[in-house]
């Protein structure tokens, strides 16, 4: 294979993920970031998490979760609850309408891929996830986002 052949590859995948992004957001009026979070709080004991929790599981920096969660909020799909044991971290709940939009919408692309590698030995998801972690080095991925270079994707 030629570094084209892997580059139009790399290529591929974005291009998929983008448009995957862009119906979801089309269809639904939400980001697959926000829908991530919905997700990640119908998950959660009582549907309900902190931001911090939020931003651990999405793995973006606190100004990019804000950014969500005041969106989410706006659309009525969440709620901000007064937490009693911190009165600077409220909680943040899964309100009916946040309920009814996941029932709704369909299998996301991470969905897909982690039911399919389910079904795939140890070894060859080893291998699969060796492989990526070798691109993010010749990418030169980090991390950290950096908001300020390009803004944050998909919010």
């Amino acid at each position: 294979m030629k570094s084209t052949d892997i580059l139009l590859s790399i290529r591929k995948i974005v291009r998929t993920v983008h448009l995957e992004s862009k119906r979801i957001d089309k269809r639904f009026g939400v980001s697959i970031p926000q829908l991530l979070c919905l997700g990640f709080l119908q998950s959660q004991p009582e549907f309900r998490a902190t931001p911090k929790q939020i931003k651990l599981f999405l793995q973006l920096n606190a100004s990019t979760v804000t950014g969500i969660l005041q969106r989410l909020t706006a659309k009525g799909l969440v709620h901000k609850i007064d937490n009693p044991a911190d009165k600077r971290a409220p909680f943040i709940t899964l309100s009916v309408s946040g309920e009814r939009l996941l029932n709704n919408s369909p299998e996301l692309i991470h969905e897909k891929i982690a039911r399919k590698l389910e079904n795939m030995t140890p070894e060859k998801v080893d291998e699969l996830r060796k492989a990526l972690e070798l691109i993010e080095r010749l990418m030169e991925v980090n991390d950290s986002e950096d908001e300020n270079e390009i803004g944050p994707l998909y919010v």
